[in-house]
């Protein structure tokens, strides 16, 4: 990127996990390269097929969201100024932090052995930090880790990888996934409603379709 002070500062994409009952942020993963594409998919909510036909303009919430990508890691840029922890590890913590969003806690998982050594009948599992997919301000997306996958494309002489590529899977949580009052639901609304507010900054005029009226 430029260093001209007149340069547009660059944004990154990135995932940041909070509490999900104080909102307090735990802990911001910035993407190191902003993917060149994002996947989104939308699978309806839609009345049940062939029921009765006053079902058929409605819809029984929103739809489930899915967005995918290729998140680029390099670590060129650090071994040419020999900066740690690039020069120990390569681009293990980078790949690590990432891997963990889809790992219980190491705390979580010594509570459920304990639990299990004592005896009860019933481990209820730990509620996990509310993970947030951040791709501007104007889409900060409570989601779910649906699937996982990291290529690691090059080696330095330890075998630590140098480059790679992990394509992620995320799946929003709406108000249909979560309960009234948790704090990704509250996330979500804001998402639709801001989404309706871009809406309505487009128009549109039957003539551009060839119409005076609807026939």
């Amino acid at each position: 990127m430029s260093g001209f002070p007149g340069s547009p500062r660059l944004v990154k994409g990135g995932i940041v996990q909070v509490d999900p009952a104080s909102g307090a942020v735990r802990r911001v993963i910035p993407l190191q390269y902003n993917p060149d594409t994002l996947n989104r998919s939308f699978q309806i909510a839609a009345a049940r097929e062939g029921g009765d036909r006053s079902e058929a303009l409605r819809l029984s919430g929103p739809p489930a969201e899915t967005i995918r990508c290729d998140v680029e890691l390099d670590a060129a840029d650090a071994l040419a100024e020999g900066s740690a922890p690039a020069t120990d590890v390569g681009l293990y913590p980078q790949i690590a932090v990432l891997e963990t969003l889809v790992y219980p806690t190491n705390a979580a998982l010594q509570a459920t052995i304990s639990q299990a050594a004592l005896g009860t009948l019933e481990i209820v599992p730990m509620e996990s930090d509310l993970t947030l997919f951040v791709w501007s301000r104007n889409r900060v997306l409570p989601v779910r880790i649906t699937e996982l996958s990291v290529t690691e494309e090059a080696f330095d002489p330890n075998l630590n990888p140098i480059r790679a590529r992990v394509s992620l899977s995320m799946r929003v949580l709406t108000v249909a996934d979560l309960p009234f009052g948790h704090k990704g639901a509250g996330l979500f609304m804001a998402y639709h409603q801001q989404k309706e507010r871009l809406a309505g900054m487009t128009t549109g005029a039957l003539t551009a379709l060839g119409l005076g009226a609807i026939p």
